[in-house]
């Protein structure tokens, strides 16, 4: 594939990540952002990124950042949006976009759990827009899931999941567009049973945590959940299902516990208590360690425990 013209909307956590990636595979870059002074970071960030993973740093070269979105997106032929999870923000953003660019440009959300046919449904013309949710940090987890909507034409997901491919990232197409996509439904039914065992009383957040860590989480970098369902047997799968599924969590809404920590302003690191009690070196060490352990599977080295 020729190298596409790339417009990032949205230059923090992830939009400044995304554009790295483009950017290190040879796409020529435009970034903006509303908020000038994230805005004016964004290429030193890059910089200490590329630096820091030992890529080529000249790859900031190829980032070019606008004040305005107009000028941002006129040329792009790929325009990836990754503003903040606010549904209104977002369809006002794209309306936007449709404004000023170009006919043919393919348009995409990074939203991770909003559907797209609720960001995409007030535009013009439906068939080019579709959803890429990036996994954070972008430069460092290889999935994209490619999401398209009843509306988005063939062509523009096989664009997509080529150009994906094409910078090295592990593209994945969701076939129908659903809250949460595949990644967070499957992350969020674990958190749920995760947060129900603490709930009620059987096991403390730090055990749920360990036995997850030293259990099956060790395999899931290498066996999937269907991979292992077909490794130990349907049959075994189906009999196990009949007797642990009815006493798993199926509550349709967010568990009263959780809300109650929210309300007791009990938000986690942020505020250093939540599920578990969290120093500022506890903090500073568990990011280190996910770090740690992702640059390590990023160079097929071996990952730390």
């Amino acid at each position: 594939m020729d190298k596409a013209r790339i417009a990032v909307i949205g230059a923090g956590l992830m939009g400044h990540g995304i554009a790295q990636v483009f950017a290190l595979a040879g796409h020529d870059v435009t970034l903006t952002d509303t908020d000038a002074v994230t805005l004016a970071s964004a290429r030193d960030r890059i910089a200490a990124n590329l630096q820091d993973l030992g890529d080529d740093v000249t790859a900031i070269e190829r980032v070019r950042v606008c004040a305005g979105l107009g000028e941002a997106v006129a040329r792009a032929e790929f325009i990836v949006e990754a503003v903040r999870e606010d549904l209104s923000v977002k369809q006002q953003l794209f309306a936007d976009i449709e404004r000023a660019a170009r006919p043919d440009a393919v348009f995409a959300s990074n939203t991770s759990v909003i559907p797209i046919t609720a960001i995409m449904g007030g535009l013009e013309n439906r068939a080019r827009a579709l959803g890429t949710h990036w996994w954070n940090p972008p430069y460092l987890v290889p999935l994209v899931e490619v999401i398209g909507t009843e509306w988005t034409a063939p062509a523009a997901i096989d664009f997509t999941l080529q150009l994906h491919a094409d910078i090295g990232k592990t593209p994945v197409h969701v076939k129908k567009d659903v809250p949460g996509f595949v990644g967070n439904r499957l992350q969020h039914a674990l958190w749920r049973e995760a947060i129900s065992l603490v709930e009620n009383d059987i096991c403390d957040a730090e055990t749920v945590d360990t036995v997850i860590k030293a259990a099956f989480g060790r395999r899931l970098a290498v066996l999937g959940p269907l991979e292992n369902a077909d490794l130990v047997g349907t049959d075994l799968t189906l009999a196990i299902h009949r007797t642990v599924l009815p006493a798993i969590n199926a509550r349709p809404g967010p568990s009263p516990y959780l809300e109650k920590l929210v309300d007791e302003g009990k938000l986690g690191m942020k505020s250093g208590q939540g599920f578990r009690t969290w120093t500022p070196e506890q903090q500073a060490e568990l990011r280190a360690r996910v770090l740690r352990h992702l640059k390590a599977a990023r160079e097929g080295g071996s990952l730390d425990p």
